[in-house]
């Protein structure tokens, strides 16, 4: 990468990663009224959440910047080339009004381009307890995924996304690095440590030929707020993610969380119904949260294939592409004329009555569904011609 410009925005942003919580809502709601620069003056001036002050104050801005540049890191922020357009989720939808917006930058260690590298991606998440099934089935996907085939027609390689935690994000990330494909490791800590350090050989490689990033300043460490919100980085960076094994209370069950609400398509690999580690992805599977995938061939199907030439044109279709299966399924399942019932919506979409409602709630935050008065339910954008589809719909 090129040698960085540390312009008075970028400085302090990067001084606000070093004094701001992981995900806070304060910094959020702070971007929205100020630019970081100005942020960074009301902190130091104390007119800002008196924390901040304290850790201010024991900054020094050019012993950040000498650390950043002597381990080769970057600091990527909001306009920049490298910033992935996925992140911009984080600021608007469902999934803003919950817990931490966008970060407010991102430090990065590696030879690949963040944006490029996340265009087309996948998060592979799970426990860190997995047994030899997971990790097997983890690294297997990944290597698949992320490998360049020189087969005539083959589908084109997706970068890998997870965290480097000890289980199923790191054998994901080594099967990535096995088939000499992409993989991005979103870190809890600064990233002048390799954590954890049972993993720095596969960490160290990821350093070599793919991309680390972290929303914490060099120094940092990692802290268990930091890691939850670690996770919606994850989800926001991938295009869609796949649960191998987590137990009922597994912090990747948190990051399968963000995807929901991003709506990344969200997939999980079945486990033995007698495993605690495949309680998680089963459960989401039976509550039809997360599609049932088997192998990368599933993955593709599910997430669509790659299709960079393609304009990405505005308008109702594309919104429709961008839903989970369900979501897609119950808005098709709408009249272009007159309304329904919840429960007739629920027959003709193949769902249960109380997924539905779930979908029919995601429809209504998306302006792609009116709810009635007397609780029935119309289509309030066109979508492609199909069975009940009409040319116009509106509410």
């Amino acid at each position: 990468m090129t040698t960085q410009e540390w312009t008075g925005e970028r400085l302090a942003r990067a001084c606000l990663s070093a004094v701001v919580e992981p995900g806070s809502l304060i910094l959020k709601a702070n971007l929205v009224r100020w630019t970081g620069a100005q942020l960074w003056e009301r902190v130091q001036a104390g007119k800002e959440h008196p924390p901040w002050l304290a850790r201010a104050e024991s900054l020094d801005p050019q012993r950040l910047l000498e650390a950043a540049e002597r381990l080769g890191m970057r600091f990527i922020i909001p306009g920049d080339p490298e910033w992935p357009q996925g992140l911009d989720d984080l600021v608007t939808g469902q999934a803003h009004q919950e817990m931490g917006g966008a970060p407010v930058g991102l430090w990065a260690r590696g030879p690949l381009d963040l944006a490029e590298a996340t265009a087309a991606s996948i998060g592979i998440v799970g426990s860190r307890a997995a047994t030899g099934y997971g990790q097997d089935v983890a690294m297997d996907l990944a290597h698949e995924l992320a490998r360049t085939s020189p087969m005539i027609g083959a589908p084109p390689p997706w970068t890998i996304v997870s965290g480097g935690a000890y289980g199923i994000d790191i054998a994901a990330h080594r099967g990535a690095l096995a088939a000499g494909g992409a993989t991005v490791c979103v870190q809890a800590c600064g990233l002048d440590q390799l954590y954890p350090k049972g993993n720095s050989g596969v960490l160290s490689r990821i350093l070599a030929e793919g991309v680390m990033v972290s929303e914490r300043s060099p120094g940092s460490y990692p802290t268990r707020p930091g890691f939850l919100a670690r996770n919606r980085l994850i989800a926001a960076l991938s295009t869609g993610v796949v649960v191998v094994e987590a137990s009922a209370r597994s912090g990747a069950l948190s990051t399968a969380n963000w995807a929901y609400k991003l709506y990344r398509p969200l997939m999980a690999v079945p486990g033995p119904v007698t495993s605690s580690r495949s309680a998680g992805p089963n459960q989401w599977i039976r509550d039809t949260r997360a599609i049932l995938v088997r192998d990368a061939d599933d993955i593709r199907c599910d997430v669509g294939p790659i299709q960079p030439d393609l304009p990405l044109e505005p308008g109702p279709a594309r919104a429709l592409d961008a839903l989970p299966p369900d979501v897609r399924d119950a808005y098709e399942a709408l009249p272009s004329r007159g309304s329904v019932g919840a429960d007739e919506v629920a027959q003709g979409a193949g769902l249960g009555i109380g997924v539905a409602l779930v979908c029919l709630g995601v429809l209504e935050d998306q302006g792609m569904a009116l709810r009635h008065d007397d609780g029935t339910w119309s289509a309030r954008l066109t979508h492609l011609p199909g069975p009940g589809a009409g040319t116009l719909a509106t509410g």
